[in-house]
């Protein structure tokens, strides 16, 4: 799958939308018979354009009011050094989103918690003791303008 029509595009917009669509009504919403669109939405996900299916959680609701952004500076920069981070970051399940970044620091991360006493608690209990950490650098969010992750289709 090199390149993408519209009906591709047209069932990737409405998968981000709701990937609890039934088939019929996906098909039916980018204007083709079932069976194609079928075909279509296994060719994207073997291809890797879609990656999963997943409910979005609200965080609140769930007790976790803490949504905290973490520039986290390595004691060194190496590539042994950022793989072993990073796999001790993928184990942390507070941490639900790094990102490998320019400039200062070494990782963004976002991290989740019930309150600041948790925050706190988790930085000094976890975050410190991840390997090779030298630094911590934290801003906490204080609202949520825009949080669900839609990606923008270029046109065909």
């Amino acid at each position: 799958m090199n390149e993408l029509d519209r009906f591709d595009r047209a069932i990737l917009r409405e998968l981000q939308a709701d990937g609890r669509l039934s088939n019929a009504e996906l098909a039916q919403r980018v204007g083709l018979s079932a069976a194609p669109c079928w075909r279509r939405v296994r060719q994207l996900e073997q291809a890797g354009y879609i990656l999963g299916y997943r409910a979005v959680v609200d965080r609140h609701k769930i007790g976790l009011d803490v949504l905290a952004f973490v520039r986290l500076d390595a004691d060194r920069n190496s590539g042994a050094v950022t793989r072993e981070l990073e796999e001790a970051i993928r184990q942390v399940p507070e941490i639900i989103g790094c990102h490998y970044i320019s400039g200062s620091g070494t990782f963004e991360l976002e991290v989740v918690a019930r309150d600041l006493r948790a925050f706190s608690d988790f930085t000094r209990e976890v975050l410190l003791n991840l390997p090779h950490v030298k630094d911590l650098h934290t801003s906490f969010s204080l609202g949520e303008v825009k949080s669900q992750a839609v990606l923008p289709l270029p046109p065909a």
